[in-house]
């Protein structure tokens, strides 16, 4: 099994996942299971000081490699054949994703956003259960954790359910373990009314784009009954809450 977890870096959450130490919550957890970890920086403002922490943690085991988005966004648009036009104000909410996929030489790959973790206690070997899975059923294209906790959401939003996971529809760009050859066709020119619920802000955004092509192609995603990811929004850097915060998560 050969698989990539990844997470992601920009201007407003670097110094909390890097210079904090944060990024240790997943990589030295369930990455560690990982063929390769990997960063991904996009939108800084001092590329240079985020890279010498990266660099960093590449030295202490942490981190395997790290990618500036930039560097391959026009390599990876080109090759999902979407322009930045077609995608809106959902670039800069997509384009770390689109060029992970792009850039991925794994079998699978499993993501979480920069603010995302997975709970404490969880077995450290759950990414080669949802490979497993994935291995196991054609039909399902995406595996996740549960969202917040929030398992009894999980179940309602199911079609069907099994022991260990519930089986539906939908996608968040927050966490997700996919097949990443499947990821690398042309999967993101799809439109279904559901996938309408997205954030008009995010406009034409990837998440919504693979919730579309899902819909539309009968793909499930299976979601955890048992364990369960942490999304939270980190504060400014430099103001009250964000010192707060660095006073209590120390990694």
């Amino acid at each position: 099994m050969a698989l990539t977890v990844e997470t992601k870096v920009w201007e407003k959450d670097w110094r909390f996942i890097l210079k904090q130490g944060f990024i240790k919550k997943v990589m030295l957890g369930l990455g560690r299971s990982a063929t390769k970890r990997l960063l991904l920086i996009n939108n800084v403002d001092r590329p240079t000081e985020v890279a010498r922490y990266a660099d960093q943690l590449i030295h202490d085991g942490i981190l395997d490699d790290y990618v500036f988005v930039d560097d391959y966004a026009s390599a990876a648009l080109n090759f999902f054949k979407i322009s930045k036009e077609d995608l809106g104000k959902g670039y800069y909410y997509s384009i770390a994703e689109l060029v992970s996929i792009y850039l991925c030489e794994t079998d699978y790959l499993a993501h979480f956003s920069g603010d995302t973790i997975a709970q404490d206690s969880m077995p450290s070997d759950w990414l080669n259960t949802a490979v497993e899975l994935l291995q196991e059923r054609e039909d399902v294209s995406v595996v996740n954790l549960a969202w917040d906790s929030k398992f009894s959401e999980v179940d309602k939003d199911a079609i069907f359910l099994e022991e260990s996971f519930a089986y539906g529809y939908g996608f968040s760009d927050q966490m997700y373990i996919i097949r990443s050859a499947e990821f690398k066709d042309h999967i993101y020119t799809y439109s279904h009314p559901e996938s309408d619920r997205y954030p008009k802000y995010g406009g034409e955004l990837f998440e919504k784009r693979v919730d579309s092509w899902m819909r539309v192609e009968n793909r499930l995603r299976a979601t955890s009954r048992k364990w369960a990811y942490q999304h939270s929004n980190f504060p400014t850097w430099n103001s009250l809450k964000g010192i707060l915060w660095r006073s209590l998560n120390q990694y």
